[in-house]
């Protein structure tokens, strides 16, 4: 038995050396030809079908179902399919952690499209970086993140509130009253509100954080009654843009003299409040569902076919739809022998096409998306109206609140 042990031992270490001397590329390299098996690509979708952020989530699942759909009917990739293994993370970033390394580690998908939240994407990013994969992230979001492994394709603070933040202050006033949800992205959100703010002498009279899924605002209207601010600023998500929209109503406040400006409501959530709750608020965001262009009547004829008439697309929606698009191209540039996450993820860099709301572009740079700003006012009808669009795409920078900082190629530079 000593002597079978110490064998097993010295061949463990030949096994080792040979390790350094670069034999698990070959078996990498052999076990990656899995990604594209059988004619197949393996992606996950991982969207949350229940729980607070359901409301939103599930579209956003739909969304990127019906783009794999289309591009499956269309041939697939280079003749293969693209297979989607969806999971349902129930709005918990600790599930989504777990959800993300089952698709990632056991799945052996090669991309993962998911997440709503800024918490469920910090929760699965520590997955995507150890095992070097890669993620897809359609959701607006804070900025201040510079991974290799995620691909950005919602909007950053600069991309929604440069044009945003002024033309409130000019249209209503400078008092604001920041009310968002208790997490990273409204805190960071409202970071750069209060920096544009102070470019234009404005007062933040209170900002105040709540619960995720919280639904009880009579504190915050009376602090609302109290403070007399001339805007509202949103950064509160899910189940809770429902119920605060609704309290306001019924407390009588008149959004012609005290709106909320979001960049959070979509047209997913005055779906789920109704139409007159949302009527006379604003939000800023890269796509609506009224934009005009010959795109957007596809994805929305399109949407709505697959998943009812009534149903709504919106900025999120938009860009699960485009970003599984610049998948396709990312993937369609290389040999199935090449199929790896890195490699997608370098095929992508400058990647660009004609998306619903316009000409859209990942940076090469930082993985972000160039981006369409646009300000619209919520309609009793469920819609909303453009009163403001961009006349040039915007260029993402997720470090715009921290002047001193930049993301790269190379990762995050700090600037002297």
């Amino acid at each position: 038995m000593s002597i079978s042990r110490r064998t097993l031992l010295r061949n463990t270490a030949a096994l080792g050396a040979f390790a350094g001397a670069g034999l698990p590329h070959i078996w990498i390299k052999n076990a990656d030809l899995a990604y594209a098996a059988g004619g197949e690509i393996k992606v996950g979708v991982l969207f949350s079908l229940t729980g607070t952020t359901a409301i939103i989530e599930e579209s956003l699942n739909k969304a990127t179902l019906l783009a794999i759909e289309e591009i499956n009917a269309a041939g697939g990739i280079k003749g293969s399919k693209i297979v989607p293994i969806v999971e349902d993370p129930a709005s918990d970033p600790a599930t989504f952690s777990e959800k993300a390394r089952k698709l990632v580690v056991g799945d052996k998908c090669v991309s993962v499209f998911g997440s709503y939240t800024s918490a469920s994407r910090k929760a699965v990013l520590p997955v995507f970086e150890r095992q070097n994969n890669l993620y897809w992230y359609p959701t607006l979001y804070e900025g201040r993140e510079c991974s290799k492994n995620v691909i950005y394709t919602g909007a950053v603070p600069n991309q929604q509130q440069d044009e945003f933040v002024p033309w409130l202050v000019k249209k209503f006033g400078k008092k604001f009253y920041l009310i968002g949800s208790n997490y990273i992205y409204p805190k960071e959100e409202n970071n750069y509100c209060k920096k544009l703010l102070e470019k234009l002498g404005g007062e933040v009279v209170a900002e105040e954080y709540v619960p995720l899924g919280h639904s009880e605002f009579s504190s915050v209207i009376n602090k609302i009654r109290s403070t007399q601010p001339n805007v509202i600023f949103s950064t509160v998500v899910g189940d809770s843009v429902v119920a605060l929209h609704r309290q306001y109503k019924a407390a009588g406040l008149d959004p012609e003299k005290m709106p909320m400006a979001s960049l959070t409501t979509s047209e997913n959530e005055v779906a789920a409040m109704g139409g007159e709750a949302a009527a006379g608020h604003f939000t800023s965001a890269p796509y609506f569902m009224v934009h005009k262009s010959p795109e957007n009547e596809k994805f929305v004829e399109a949407y709505k076919k697959r998943w009812g008439a009534d149903k709504v697309t919106h900025f999120v929606s938009e860009a699960c739809y485009f970003q599984t698009y610049l998948f396709k191209q990312a993937v369609e540039k290389l040999a199935t022998s090449d199929l790896t996450p890195p490699n997608i993820r370098d095929a992508v860099k400058g990647q660009s096409m004609i998306a619903p709301q316009g000409k859209v572009e990942i940076e090469p740079e930082n993985l972000h998306t160039w981006l369409w700003p646009k300000i619209a006012q919520a309609k009793s009808n469920g819609q909303f109206e453009i009163l403001v669009e961009a006349k040039e795409w915007l260029k993402p920078v997720p470090y715009a609140a921290y002047p001193g900082q930049s993301c790269t190629e190379k990762g995050l530079v700090e600037k002297s």
